[in-house]
Formats: C-alpha cells, sequence, structure tokens
C-alpha cells in the first residue's frame, strides 16, 4: 500500500539500544531493571504514582477488571462502549460482572455522557470508557457524576497515548488505566501494555495478579511480613494470594519503551498537526468533520459519510483501494460489538439497533492512517482522492 495503517515506528536507534543492552556478558532478559525503570519513566510522563508492565493493551484489561473483582466479589454492572475493542467488554464478562452498554457521541466515537449516566443504577460498580483513536471521551459534569455516586472511572487509554483533558493526561484522571504498545500505537514495545492508578493497593494488587497471584511480587514488606506469619506451613516464596495470570512483560521491552518515550510528546504534536491539516481540507459536504478535537492525541484518520448511502460506501472503497490508501471499515475494533458472535448469549437479538451513531459508523465509518512521517503533501494526497467521491 502507498498510504499504509502504519509506517514503521521503532527506529534503529530504539533497535541500537537492545542490541547494546546484548552486547553485556550477562544480559537480564526477562522481567527487571528496565521494566521497573520504565515504569517509573511512563509514571512521571503521565502524572500517575504507579505503572504496572504488562505484556498487551488487553492483559491491561484484564487486570483492571480483575481488580475490580477483587473490591466487589458480588459482580455488579460495569458501563462500557458498543464501539472499542473487543479486550474492553470480553475482560468484564470473564471477571463475572456484566455489560451494559451506552451509545457513542460522533464528534469524540467515545461515549455519550448522558448515555452514561442513563445507564446508571445502584448495580453499576464502573464505567469503563475509551478513548476512541485519540479522541478525549471525558467530561467535567461525567466525572464530577462518578465521583459523587462512588463509581469506578477505569479509562482505556490504548490508542490514545498524550490525549488531555483539561490540564491532565487521559490516564491520569481514573481510578485505573489501561494503555497499549502496540506495533500500530503511538509508540511501540512490539507487545505490551501498561496498567497505571494513584492508588498504592491497586498498584499491589496488579503487581501480584500480573505474576500468578505470587505474594513476592508485593512492594509492601509490612503486608508481606504479616502474610507470611499467617501461613508458617508454606515457603515463603511460594504464597499464591489468588488465581491469577502470567501477564509479565521482558527488558527488551522496557529499553524499546525508555528509547520511544523519549520521542512521544513529539509524536503527539505531530499526530495532531495531520488530523487539524486533513480535517481542515476534507470535504464537510461529504464527510463529517465537526470532531473535538480539543486534547486528541490522533491515532487515525476517521471517515464517516454523511450521507448514509450504501452504494457511496462502495465506491469509497473501491477509490481508497484503486489509489493504495489501507483502510478500515467500521472504525475501532470493526464496528458495533453488539453485532458480534461472542455477545449473542449476552444481548437480546436486534439490540444492537438501538445504538444509531455505533450503527452509523458500523456501516458508514473508516479509518485510515495517521503516523509522524505522514507528510501534508501526502496528506493532500489522500484527501484529493477521497474528496473525488
Amino acid at each position: 500500500m502507498k498510504f499504509p495503517l502504519m509506517r514503521n515506528n521503532i527506529l534503529r536507534e530504539d533497535l541500537d539500544s537492545v542490541i547494546e543492552h546484548l552486547k553485556k556478558d550477562d544480559p537480564i532478559l526477562t522481567n527487571g531493571p528496565k521494566v521497573k525503570e520504565f515504569e517509573k519513566k511512563w509514571s512521571e510522563w503521565l502524572g500517575v504514582k504507579y505503572s504496572v508492565f504488562v505484556n498487551s493493551g488487553a492483559s491491561s484489561n484484564l487486570l483492571s477488571m480483575a481488580i475490580l473483582k477483587l473490591k466487589y466479589p458480588e459482580g455488579g454492572d460495569v458501563i462500557v462502549p458498543p464501539l472499542t475493542w473487543i479486550s474492553d467488554i470480553s475482560s468484564v464478562i470473564q471477571n463475572g460482572f456484566n455489560p451494559v452498554f451506552a451509545d457513542i457521541d460522533i464528534a469524540t466515537l467515545g461515549m455519550n455522557q448522558d448515555q452514561i449516566i442513563k445507564k446508571i443504577t445502584p448495580s453499576t460498580r464502573a464505567v469503563f470508557l475509551s478513548h476512541i483513536q485519540g479522541f478525549n471521551a471525558l467530561t467535567d459534569e461525567l466525572i464530577e457524576e462518578l465521583g459523587k455516586r462512588d463509581i469506578q472511572l477505569i479509562e482505556d487509554v490504548c490508542e490514545s497515548h498524550g490525549a488531555t483533558h483539561g490540564t491532565k493526561k487521559a490516564g491520569s484522571i481514573g481510578w485505573i488505566s489501561n494503555f497499549s504498545f502496540y506495533y500500530a500505537h503511538h509508540m511501540s514495545t512490539i507487545e505490551g501494555g501498561m496498567i497505571c492508578t494513584n492508588d498504592q493497593k491497586v498498584y499491589e494488587q496488579a503487581r501480584i495478579l500480573r505474576s500468578h497471584g505470587m505474594l513476592r511480587e508485593s512492594s509492601d514488606e509490612e503486608y508481606k511480613k504479616n502474610i507470611i506469619n499467617d501461613n508458617p506451613d508454606l515457603n515463603s516464596d511460594f504464597i499464591f494470594l489468588y488465581p491469577a495470570y502470567n501477564l509479565r512483560n521482558n527488558e527488551i521491552g522496557g529499553i524499546l519503551g525508555l528509547s520511544q518515550l523519549k520521542r512521544l510528546d513529539q509524536i503527539v504534536k505531530k499526530r495532531t498537526q495531520n488530523l487539524e491539516y486533513f480535517l481542515k481540507n476534507l470535504n464537510e459536504n461529504i464527510y463529517e468533520t465537526n470532531f473535538k478535537v480539543e486534547g486528541s492525541s490522533n491515532y487515525a484518520f476517521n471517515i464517516i459519510l454523511k450521507d448514509q448511502n450504501k452504494s457511496q460506501v462502495n465506491k469509497l472503497m473501491k477509490l481508497m483501494d484503486e489509489n493504495e490508501i489501507e483502510y478500515r471499515r467500521g472504525s475501532a475494533g470493526g464496528g458495533n460489538q453488539l453485532r458480534q458472535p461472542y455477545l449473542k448469549e449476552i444481548v437480546s437479538n436486534n439490540y444492537y439497533k438501538e445504538f444509531i451513531n455505533t450503527e452509523r459508523v458500523h456501516f458508514y465509518g473508516f479509518y485510515i492512517g495517521n503516523y509522524p512521517d505522514l507528510s501534508f503533501n501526502e496528506i493532500d494526497e489522500i484527501v484529493c482522492t477521497l474528496n473525488k467521491l
């Protein structure tokens, strides 16, 4: 493809950092000091107290829900978007919570605040909010309402590194936040993710759950001492507190993360400039251009047809195919998750039809690549093709 979804964002300098580490006489490769250093630097960049490096963004979703389950063992409802990646919903189900869906706002592709508030009941335990494709999906009113009702906010920022709400970065506002360092995202550790929080108890639980549920992963020495004393017949190195997982990352991932983090702010700035230029030149009579760009750290250019006409969709796909513009239909996660087979036993037939905005994006929305080395001249060529519709 002339215009792929992503061009390589792992640079020579990143690889050189890995090679220098591998040249050592006895380099540590499993989870070690570089992972801890990356976690510390990432926390400083984001503006939170604690971060735990895991093997994927989906794993950070899973850990978030496992920690919520420790807080609410009786279960309950978690409000989720129908336009998101599957792991935001599957992790809810896997931990015994009931997913409750709220439709999106076209301007941000995130859940509409009024829809969220409308769906809150005494059974609601958390709002699992996705910042979709770089857009900030938070509002002051939503944050205030969740605070008043003592409902946990969990932010999925997997494809929105550097997005902001007011003066704070997305991911520093909720009880827990999740990030992904998959190849196509703002920065990459090849595969990887981060779970972040200001809550020390959550941090300790995330460390333990990440590594088989082992007590020795805790950094709270007093807590460890008490558990060991309560279990005198167990080897203190092998006390398993929870039926947990192995979601650890490794030193190579930590090294790549440290190298890429140095230029993340510049990457966010360039992606945002690209988005603004793209929307300025896109034909507003054919496509939606009224996105909420304030606080955006754009992940991909979204193309949503104003005219909900299936022949237009086919013409647009043909145009992009002929001009080698790689695209994904349905935007984040392939469109409306409520249409997917894994939810057929959980929601009623045709329930997806109630989510009008998500359905619109499912059938008439696409995204195409935005990345730091995409030039304005290339954007001109892409826009010229799209405007031919």
